[in-house]
């Protein structure tokens, strides 16, 4: 097949594989029953010694065992993230039942986002320097640490040699690198491997997050992340994402594939207004709607909502806002599973995304865990304590990064 060819073939972009390694499952099956049952995998940092922080809570991936998942050749040259995202990336082909065995090499590419970079190499690199002097440290250092390294080495492994990119818009990262995976199906590409990791466990790399002023210093696992509650006080971070395949219709019939999780029907991204601008509207709402527009859906549409879900009063108020302004006061069911792992940076937009496809092959919406009081002012609809069993058919998943940035995706399942 050819790009000419395209117009003439279904070019819907279809998920046809999952990959999740989250604090709470190393595998898809794993953390989707971790959610529905409310498993938390936010628990105090083990990687080394946190006593003298003020904040001592994240959400570790545990028993991950890199040997188990990547060749011996892989591991003297990759960060712990990058370490996820292989695995991942073999976990979710596997899932699709594709690869290079199934697929032309230049048919396939990878799209991935990095918000942190490799933190855990290049501090372990950097000690090295500076005690023992240059010729003691690693020659991958020139490439370990850098946010497109992750899109490198998957592409790599798996001979995908069509389009490949990288992008750094922190937490709304990953959103945007399923935006592009999809537009590098609409324009000819077979297959594309997108989503995001990310890993910053490290004291170099915690000292950085905490730095930003927005993670909870509460020392309770089960009240440090309260998405949208009147006690919420900031969020806790985690490591970890999703990668998924996504797949032209046309090229996935034909192959074969042994399932259809849903389809990525539409993608934006915007920026925030500067401080103190009146006559643009927040970005997050252009975001929304830009998505919903390019996936041909209404307000009315939506099912469900996967929320950024902050945690910071302040940027949950202003998230709350925007959903009252696109589906008005408590119009549609929203939904925070990420209290469940931390704010996972690039890996987050990603993992909603899987949860959402989750949701609609089994019709429930996850609750939102912990939290116990919504401000009436808020006006949402957020699932609580249990899981909501409705039928459902469309998700709008959202995602907002520091500094301005706002991306939204609209899922579908794939009878709809």
């Amino acid at each position: 097949m050819t790009i000419a060819d395209a117009p003439a073939r279904d070019r819907r972009a279809l998920i046809t594989g999952l990959g999740v390694l989250a604090p709470n499952g190393l595998s898809t099956e794993e953390y989707w029953k971790s959610v529905l049952t409310g498993e938390s995998g936010i628990c105090e940092l083990t990687r080394f010694d946190t006593s003298a922080y003020a904040s001592r809570l994240a959400g570790q991936v545990r028993d991950f065992v890199a040997e188990d998942h990547l060749p011996g050749r892989l591991l003297p040259q990759t960060d712990v993230s990058t370490r996820f995202a292989l695995a991942a990336a073999d976990a979710a082909l596997a899932d699709a039942a594709s690869g290079p065995d199934t697929c032309a090499d230049y048919a396939m590419g990878v799209v991935t986002a990095n918000a942190l970079g490799g933190f855990e190499f290049t501090h372990r690199e950097f000690r090295k320097l500076w005690d023992s002097g240059p010729e003691f440290v690693s020659v991958y250092e020139s490439f370990a640490w850098f946010y497109a390294v992750n899109t490198g080495q998957i592409s790599i492994r798996n001979a995908m040699r069509g389009p490949g990119m990288a992008l750094v818009s922190e937490q709304a990262g990953g959103l945007d690198a399923l935006g592009q995976a999809r537009r590098a199906v609409l324009s000819g590409s077979d297959l594309m491997v997108s989503g995001g990791v990310d890993s910053a466990l490290d004291p170099w790399g915690w000292a950085s997050q905490l730095a930003g002023g927005r993670v909870s210093t509460v020392q309770d696992p089960d009240r440090a992340y309260l998405p949208f509650d009147a006690e919420a006080t900031g969020y806790v971070p985690g490591e970890g994402g999703a990668l998924l395949v996504m797949e032209a219709a046309s090229a996935a019939r034909e192959r074969g594939a042994p399932r259809v999780y849903g389809e990525l029907a539409g993608h934006a991204a915007t920026f925030d207004p500067a401080p103190g601008s009146q006559r643009r509207r927040t970005g997050l709402i252009r975001a929304a709607e830009g998505a919903m527009a390019q996936a041909g859906v209404r307000a009315a549409d939506i099912d469900v909502v996967f929320a950024d879900a902050a945690g910071v009063p302040a940027l949950d108020r202003e998230e709350a806002v925007a959903l009252n302004a696109l589906f008005s006061h408590h119009g549609v069911p929203v939904t925070a599973p990420k209290a469940l792992t931390g704010r996972l940076y690039s890996g987050g937009g990603p993992l909603d995304v899987a949860t959402a496809l989750l949701s609609l092959r089994d019709d429930v919406v996850p609750p939102t865990p912990h939290t116990r009081q919504v401000p009436d002012e808020y006006g949402i609809d957020l699932v609580l304590d249990e899981p909501r069993h409705q039928p459902l058919s469309t998700a709008l998943v959202l995602a907002r990064g520091r500094w301005g940035f706002n991306s939204a995706v609209v899922v579908r399942s794939a009878e709809a």
